[in-house]
C-alpha cells in the first residue's frame, strides 16, 4: 500500500478549460471583438495587453535578415541542429503512415491517403520565457507533414522583438510571421481579418487566455491538444540517484507556479534523500521562486511498496512526462499506459525532450494521456478514404445488400441509390417507379 510522504498543499484540477469563468468571458468577449472588427480590433488589443503597435505585425524579408543578424552564430548553429533533430523525427513518422488500396470484392477498391492540412497557425508563446522550442515543435513538424501554409505568431517581449524566436520560426519554415500575441492572435488566426487570411488549424501552447481561446474556437478551426500546467512523474526505484531526481524535478517545476512535479518510489532512502536535495537546491537557483511555489502547491513524494504499484499509480495519475529512473527502465514501454512521453533511464532527461532531442514537446496534461498523445506530424495530416466499384456485378450486389441495410434504418432515399444500381447492373425490378429504364453498363462508366 502506497504512502504519501510529501502531499501537495494544491489539488491539481484535471478539468480541461472552462467556458464558465472570468477567463472564459473575457476570450470571449475578445474574440468577438476581432471578429467584428478585424485589424482595427487586434490592434488596439495588442497595444492594451503588450504595448506594441507597429506599422505592420507581420515581418518583412529585411526586417527578418536584420532580426536574424544580430543573433551570434552558435545560436544560429544550434537552431539549426535542434530543428534537424525534430525534422528527421518527423519524417520518420510520415514515413510510417503508409496508404493502402485494398481490393475487398472483385471490382471494389477502397483505399485511405493521408492530405496535409492545408494551414496552419502556429502560436509561439513568450511571456515568462522566448519558447524559442515551440517554433520547432510546431512549424518543422508541420512542414514535414507537408502543410503548405504555416502561420506563425509570437508576442514582443517588454516591448522588445524576441530575435531568437523569430530566428527559430524562420528557419522552420514559417511561411508568415507575426509580431502579436494573446487571444488577439489566436482570433486573428482563426477568424481572420483584412490582413490575416484565416488557418484551418491552431498549434502550440500558450497561457490560461491562449488555451481558453483554442477551447472556444474548436470547431470553427482545428487544435493540436488543450493543454495545461507542465507536468512531470518521475518513477524511481533504489538504483536512482536522488540528485538527479532531485534536478529533473525542479526542471519542470520552473516553468510555472502550478507545474506538479511528483516522485513515485519504491526506496525511502532515495524519497528523503530527493527531499533534502529539493530544499538545498531551490535557493540558489534563479528560478527559485517559481519552482519553489510549484514545488511547495503541487510537489508530491509518493512511496509504493514495489514497482508494480509504482506504474500502477503513474498510469492513474497520466502525467504528460514520466520519467523512468529504475534499474530496468524499457520495462515501463510494457507496463505503462498512460502518459504524453517516457523518459527512459538516467542518460536522458524531460529537458531534452522540451529542448532538443527531437520528440514533441507539445504533450497532453491533466490527465488527457489516458486517451490522446502528443502533437506529431499526423496531427497535421487528415487521413481520408476513398472507394471505387469497377464491376457491375458487384455493384449490383452491394445495391440490394444496400437497400435491405437502409430500409431497416427507415432511410428510403439511400435504399433506392441502391436500388438504382441493381437495377442497371443486374436488372433487379424497381417497384417504386415506373419511369427507369436500365440497361447494363460498366460500374466504372
Amino acid at each position: 500500500m502506497s504512502r504519501t510522504l510529501k502531499a501537495a498543499a494544491t489539488e491539481t484540477s484535471t478539468a480541461a478549460p472552462s467556458g464558465n469563468d472570468a477567463v472564459a468571458q473575457s476570450v470571449r468577449e475578445l474574440i468577438a471583438d476581432v471578429r467584428g472588427r478585424g485589424d482595427a480590433a487586434v490592434r488596439e488589443l495588442s497595444a492594451r495587453f503588450d504595448r506594441w503597435e507597429p506599422d505592420s505585425f507581420r515581418l518583412g524579408q529585411e526586417q527578418l535578415s536584420e532580426i536574424i543578424g544580430t543573433l551570434d552564430a552558435q545560436v544560429i548553429e544550434d537552431i539549426k541542429t535542434v530543428q534537424a533533430n525534430v525534422r528527421r523525427f518527423a519524417e520518420a513518422q510520415r514515413e510510417s503512415m503508409s496508404e493502402i488500396e485494398i481490393e475487398t470484392a472483385p471490382g471494389v477498391f477502397l483505399g485511405h491517403r493521408h492530405v496535409p492540412v492545408q494551414s496552419v497557425g502556429a502560436y509561439i508563446p513568450g511571456g515568462r520565457y522566448p519558447l524559442t522550442a515551440s517554433a520547432h515543435m510546431t512549424i518543422v513538424t508541420a512542414k514535414a507533414a507537408g502543410v503548405p501554409r504555416v502561420v506563425a505568431c509570437t508576442p514582443p517581449i517588454k516591448g522588445e522583438i524576441p530575435a531568437a524566436t523569430v530566428a527559430a520560426m524562420h528557419l522552420a519554415g514559417a511561411d508568415e510571421i507575426y509580431i502579436l500575441g494573446g487571444v488577439q492572435a489566436i482570433a486573428a488566426m482563426s477568424v481572420g481579418t483584412e490582413t490575416i487570411k484565416p488557418v484551418d488549424m491552431l498549434a502550440g501552447p500558450g497561457n490560461a487566455y491562449v488555451a481558453e481561446a483554442k477551447r472556444q474556437l474548436f470547431g470553427e478551426v482545428g487544435i493540436d491538444l488543450f493543454a495545461g500546467p507542465t507536468e512531470i512523474l518521475i518513477v524511481a526505484d533504489d538504483t536512482a540517484d536522488p540528485f538527479v531526481v532531485a534536478v529533473d524535478l525542479l526542471s519542470q517545476a520552473e516553468h510555472g507556479p502550478d507545474s506538479p512535479a511528483v516522485l513515485v518510489t519504491t526506496s525511502e532512502r532515495v524519497a528523503e534523500e530527493t527531499r533534502r536535495h529539493i530544499e538545498e537546491i531551490l535557493p540558489g537557483m534563479p528560478t527559485g521562486d517559481i519552482a519553489g511555489a510549484a514545488w511547495r502547491d503541487h510537489g508530491r513524494i509518493i512511496l509504493a511498496d514495489d514497482l508494480d504499484e509504482a506504474y500502477r499509480i503513474a498510469d492513474e495519475l497520466a502525467y504528460e512526462h514520466v520519467q523512468i529512473l529504475t534499474e530496468n527502465p524499457r520495462e515501463a514501454l510494457e507496463r505503462m499506459h498512460a502518459y504524453g512521453a517516457l523518459f527512459l533511464g538516467e542518460g536522458t532527461c524531460v529537458s531534452y525532450g522540451d529542448k532538443v532531442i527531437g520528440t514533441n514537446h507539445v504533450l497532453p496534461t491533466r490527465g488527457a494521456a489516458r486517451y490522446t498523445g502528443g502533437l506529431w506530424v499526423g496531427m497535421y495530416l487528415r487521413t481520408v478514404t476513398y472507394q471505387e466499384v469497377r464491376e457491375p456485378k458487384s455493384s449490383a450486389d452491394l445495391g440490394v445488400l444496400c437497400g435491405r441495410a437502409a430500409r431497416v434504418e427507415l432511410f428510403e432515399g439511400h435504399a433506392r441509390s441502391g436500388d438504382v444500381r441493381a437495377a442497371k447492373y443486374a436488372g433487379v425490378p424497381l417497384e417504386w417507379t415506373a419511369h427507369y429504364s436500365g440497361g447494363s453498363k460498366a460500374a466504372g462508366a
